[in-house]
């Protein structure tokens, strides 16, 4: 059944983004974000796209939550041999989105990926929560499985292993860090006339270059 939303309007109003809002540093306006995204209860406000390429150039997207922002990079963790593992892997530019529709915001970031060191991984791996990092270990994230019981079953026989002892993280899961080399600050706004804010590395390849983009 074809479905039509030609006539479906919202108005965004709730907050502006002006030149002397913009700070030298762009991590410090995503940095701002994020905060006030967690402190006004934003659905999922660390949850992030993350768009990657396949082998033949076609655009590959998912969303996971990011775990830091570190060094001005941006940081999460999966497993190596995932879809998107093995793409960042084959090529390391990405680009990455955050949405949150609660402020009627967004941020725009295009860099480059690269692995965490595996003692930077193990130090985080070492903080998850038991199950997830059972789970960790049992999922062979992207690839085909029988049934749900599969997975379920292969929880339980990981998770009596390690009852009382520490769960090692795998050799196929760690940390991703993203090098930005393009951000950009989306404000909604009324008529569609958004402000937006770009931000590049400048001439001299030391700190950055603000442009306002036209809506």
């Amino acid at each position: 059944m074809d479905q039509h939303f030609e006539s479906y309007r919202r108005e965004y109003s709730k907050h502006s983004l002006t030149r002397k809002d913009m700070p030298a540093n762009p991590f410090d306006k995503v940095n701002q974000w994020l905060r006030e995204a967690v402190e006004g209860n934003a659905l999922e406000p660390t949850a992030v796209i993350v768009a990657t390429s396949t082998p033949d150039g076609h655009p590959s997207m998912r969303t996971v939550l990011l775990k830091e922002v570190l060094n001005d990079e941006f940081v999460f963790y999966s497993n190596y041999e995932s879809r998107k593992g093995k793409q960042m892997s084959a090529n390391p530019h990405v680009a990455l989105t955050f949405l949150w529709h609660e402020m009627e915001r967004q941020i725009h970031i295009e860099g480059t990926v690269r692995h965490l060191s595996a003692e930077e991984s193990d130090a985080y791996f070492a903080q998850r929560p038991y199950k997830s990092r059972v789970g960790a270990r049992v999922s062979p994230q992207s690839h085909p499985i029988p049934n749900r019981e599969y997975i379920m079953v292969a929880f339980a026989a990981e998770s009596l292993k390690y009852v009382g002892r520490s769960v090692p993280r795998p050799d196929n899961w760690g940390g991703f860090a993203v090098k930005p080399e393009r951000i950009e600050f989306w404000q909604g706004r009324e008529s569609r006339l958004h402000d937006r804010f770009l931000y590049t590395p400048n001439e001299e390849g030391e700190g950055w270059k603000i442009d306002r983009l036209a809506p």
